[in-house]
């Protein structure tokens, strides 16, 4: 059984009075992970005669490197384990946004006239603009405006042949719909060779990623969301994809990841990467290797999400003055309650202004955010009014934390 108490307890910045309802843009830091940054900033030059890292994909390292290349090192063994993959699949970045332009990049040669890229109006423009800069056409998946739903049927008529990628989320960012990427990715494999790019950055915080279960090709993942350093991440599903991409980085190695990393990469950020794999890993109630500890441990964070994440819908929909986007209202449908989600959700309260809102919860306590601009949202109708108001719960969140906000939106009416 999930412990929160002790999860709350790797938390010293929880003790500031304050109740952090904003993880999905920037999730409390655990102190080991902001401890670990601190320590290696401070040694990544010095020379490393240390024993090689931990972990399922430990391997002889090279004497006399610096600590600094041992900290990415070990960076990418903990990714890995992390997404169900070998280090050598790990390309590192400053954030999601750099990756992907680099892996637009590099898959010119893949993603010519004649080619057909799917993407999705779900995905924020920050994901899909930089595919959009490629020779292929594109070719648009939709959402399901009442729910948020991405139905994974609809790639049957999208996807054919000449189809060369197909990019989707794990889960939506800000209203927290999880996406059947299984099922898309069955339906890809069955209709063309195209490789499925999934962004797994609203998922990972709460659930157990395994890209070779996805079907995926290539998976992005984004640390701060996880109360990690502002890092990312790409995984590959296989080494032999590397020759076939256009190297970004042309000093790299032309068959290993380190083609796509254009530019040095902060030591000092990555050595907080490692800490923070480890602070999901030690949820879990028995020894193995992490990659173990990690399966067992976020099933346990995601059992209690899903309780969260129940409790919070039904404490805001209970409410006559909130609108919960994608769960409320006749398009939605009186199911929508009962499907699969993350603890994120966006609301507005009709005829009160967003910042209106937000002034009220913070005065209160609650550390809340506006929801940014999204093209989900904005065909819900989330700005039409004022604006929309988006809670992102973390596993350090608690049940209290959920009855606080209803009853602060509740004295709203």
């Amino acid at each position: 059984m999930f412990d929160v108490a002790y999860a709350r307890g790797q938390y010293t910045s929880l003790s500031d009075g304050w109740t952090y309802l904003n993880a999905h843009i920037q999730a409390q830091i655990p102190e080991r992970v902001g401890s670990a940054v601190s320590t290696a900033f401070r040694t990544s030059a010095l020379v490393d005669v240390r024993s090689p890292a931990t972990g399922s994909h430990a391997n002889s390292s090279e004497l006399h490197q610096t600590i600094g290349e041992s900290h990415l090192a070990a960076a990418r063994s903990a990714i890995a384990d992390l997404v169900g993959a070998s280090p050598d699949r790990v390309v590192l970045g400053p954030n999601k946004q750099i990756l992907i332009q680099s892996l637009v990049t590099a898959l010119q040669p893949r993603l010519r006239r004649t080619t057909q890229i799917v993407l999705n109006r779900i995905d924020p423009e920050s994901t899909t603009a930089p595919f959009m800069q490629s020779e292929a056409s594109a070719v648009w998946a939709e959402p399901d405006l009442g729910t948020g739903e991405l139905p994974a049927w609809q790639y049957d008529e999208v996807v054919n042949g000449s189809t060369r990628l197909v990019v989707v989320p794990a889960a939506h960012s800000l209203i927290g719909t999880v996406i059947d990427v299984a099922a898309i990715s069955e339906i890809v494999r069955a209709k063309s060779r195209a490789w499925m790019f999934v962004d797994a950055s609203a998922l990972a915080p709460y659930r157990a990623i395994s890209i070779d279960e996805w079907g995926a090709d290539i998976v992005a993942v984004e640390f701060a969301p996880m109360g990690g350093p502002q890092m990312a991440a790409l995984v590959f599903r296989d080494t032999s994809m590397f020759p076939l991409l256009k190297a970004v980085n042309v000093e790299a190695d032309s068959g290993k990841a380190g083609k796509l990393e254009l530019g040095a990469l902060s030591t000092g950020l990555a050595g907080g990467l490692t800490s923070l794999v480890e602070h999901y890993a030690g949820f879990a109630t028995t020894g193995g290797t992490r990659a173990s500890r990690l399966q067992q441990s976020m099933a346990e964070v995601d059992r209690y999400c899903r309780q969260l994440t129940r409790h919070l819908i039904n404490s805001l929909v209970g409410l006559p003055t909130v609108h919960v986007l994608g769960v409320s209202g006749e398009a939605a449908g009186k199911d929508a309650i009962y499907l699969d989600r993350v603890p994120r959700v966006t609301f507005m309260v009709p005829g009160v202004p967003a910042v209106t809102v937000q002034r009220r919860l913070l005065t209160n306590g609650l550390v809340t955010d506006l929801c940014p601009h999204d093209p989900l949202l904005e065909a819900m109708g989330a700005f039409e009014e004022g604006g929309a108001i988006t809670i992102g719960l973390a596993a350090y969140n608690t049940m209290n934390d959920v009855d606080q906000l209803t009853r602060v939106l509740a004295s709203l009416a």
